[in-house]
């Protein structure tokens, strides 16, 4: 990071674990002020005590006065923005036969309309800091899933989101990128509702099929996150970098 890191604010969401909690302490790490949003205290509570630099706020992502109050909240205490990381999403097991509308527009909600309306609320302060927005995608977000379409289309939204922003928002030098992770350790298959032996089966076959045999640390995918959001990456815009193992060469 560069030696303005120590001036800049950067919201993460879904920070009380997994990727997001590694990404908030990266960032706190690295100077930054970091506020971790997320929908269960205690878990963002045990994110804050990971380091001092790390605020926490609760609140649910689903509910559409939402994204202003976690953007006033951080600009609030800090009288700045900088960095907005769309972490928190969803991932819901879902076969053509088992969709329902309902699942649907709950998944979309949290992976699509969410990361836009944060976007939304938090732009004003990053077009006065030239500040960054940073998606969280899915390898699956450009691969097919079966039994998981919807949620990879929400994925291929973030990730058309992610390029169209970044030329709409290209002359207010706000830039927008994306990291697509493959299989990471997080507790994203359990919240999914799957039981414990179904996960481990899934995790066990995910690591079989990536070419460098195993799934993804989160600490492995928070530094790539703090590399797009990086202010001396300048010139870097409308991307989305994989981060898989090797299994979108697949």
């Amino acid at each position: 990071m560069t030696e303005t890191s120590a001036d800049r604010v950067v919201i993460v969401t879904g920070a009380g674990s997994g990727i997001g909690r590694a990404i908030a302490v990266a960032f706190a790490q690295s100077g930054a002020r970091v506020l971790g949003v997320g929908r269960r205290q205690a878990a963002l509570h045990e994110t804050a005590k990971r380091h001092p630099n790390i605020a926490t706020l609760t609140a649910d992502l689903h509910d559409r006065d939402a994204a202003q109050t976690v953007v006033d909240a951080a600009f609030a205490r800090w009288q700045r923005l900088d960095v907005l990381v769309n972490n928190a999403g969803a991932t819901a097991v879902m076969p053509l036969a088992e969709t329902s509308a309902d699942r649907i527009a709950e998944l979309f909600t949290l992976n699509v309309t969410a990361p836009s309306l944060l976007a939304h609320a938090a732009l004003p302060h990053l077009r006065r800091s030239r500040g960054t927005i940073v998606n969280v995608s899915s390898t699956y977000g450009h691969r097919p899933l079966p039994g998981a379409a919807h949620y990879a289309a929400s994925k291929a939204a973030l990730e058309q989101l992610t390029r169209s922003w970044a030329l709409e928002l290209a002359a207010d030098g706000v830039r927008v990128n994306a990291l697509a992770p493959g299989p990471t350790e997080s507790e994203a298959l359990t919240a999914a509702g799957l039981p414990d032996t179904v996960v481990e089966q899934i995790k066990q076959d995910e690591a079989t099929r990536i070419p460098l045999g195993r799934r993804g640390e989160p600490d492995e995918v928070a530094t790539w996150i703090l590399h797009l959001a990086d202010p001396s990456a300048t010139w870097l815009t409308g991307q989305v970098l994989t981060i898989d193992g090797g299994l979108e060469l697949l």
